[in-house]
């Protein structure tokens, strides 16, 4: 697929400064981009004057309001294509479905199926939570390679009585995380509440997670590994639909 030189440029500067936690200086989207600082002189004006980049009192750039609209929109069609695999997870556990994403420090669900079961949880679309005691929250951050700092950050409140409320505690929890591929939750959010989450890839990048939550002692009796291995091959058919060329 050919490509526009400038526009890819542009889009790399964007995503400089989101890697960067939504700011940065000229040298360090140098560092990220392996852009000339001219042309990223160049790219940020054109940025600046269109408001998906601002400038800083302290002449660092930050990402721009005008973003803003973007996202939210693209959020929601998000969630619009995300609604058949989170109906394929219901079908596969006979519980509830989530789908959410980290903005910035938090977690944000963006779209939901419900389990067909009476008794079922709900986790609000929209809701923002801390991600130490969600098992998507334990997806996303596995996959940030700033995870101590974010939860420097945010701190480790606790929940309940299961919540891991250390900095090394819960990045031991994220070793666990990457090395069998899916997180859980076991009523460190909410007593009486379990879930099960596994990563959104968009190439080799995790931009989502997807989760079942249920009663505690539904979850329990499942096959977990099992029932990871099937989400995460959902997963991975909702994260092809989000590459390029759909």
């Amino acid at each position: 697929m050919s490509t526009v030189q400038s526009v890819d440029r542009a889009l790399d500067v964007l995503e400089a400064l989101a890697d960067r936690g939504g700011e940065a200086g000229l040298s360090e989207i140098a560092a990220r981009t392996g852009l000339p600082y001219g042309t990223i002189h160049r790219l940020l004006r054109s940025l600046l004057a269109r408001g998906y980049v601002r400038q800083e009192s302290d002449r660092r750039y930050a990402l721009g309001s005008a973003l803003v609209r973007l996202g939210g929109t693209a959020e929601r069609m998000v969630g619009v294509w995300a609604q058949p695999y989170l109906e394929k997870m219901v079908a596969l556990s006979g519980e509830t479905a989530n789908l959410a994403i980290m903005e910035g420090d938090f977690v944000i669900y963006l779209a939901q199926a419900a389990s067909p079961r009476r008794l079922r949880m709900f986790a609000e679309v929209g809701r923002r939570v801390l991600p130490h005691s969600t098992a998507v929250g334990k997806v996303l951050l596995a996959d940030r390679p700033d995870a101590a700092a974010v939860l420097g950050r945010t701190g480790l409140p606790r929940r309940t009585d299961h919540t891991v409320t250390t900095v090394e505690g819960m990045l031991a929890e994220l070793d666990a995380v990457r090395e069998r591929g899916y997180a859980v939750d076991l009523g460190e959010e909410e007593l009486g509440v379990h879930c099960l989450a596994v990563p959104v890839r968009d190439g080799g990048r995790v931009v989502a997670s997807m989760s079942i939550s249920g009663p505690a002692e539904r979850i329990e009796a499942l096959d977990r590994d099992r029932l990871a291995e099937g989400m995460r091959e959902i997963a991975g058919e909702f994260g092809a639909e989000l590459g390029p060329g759909h």
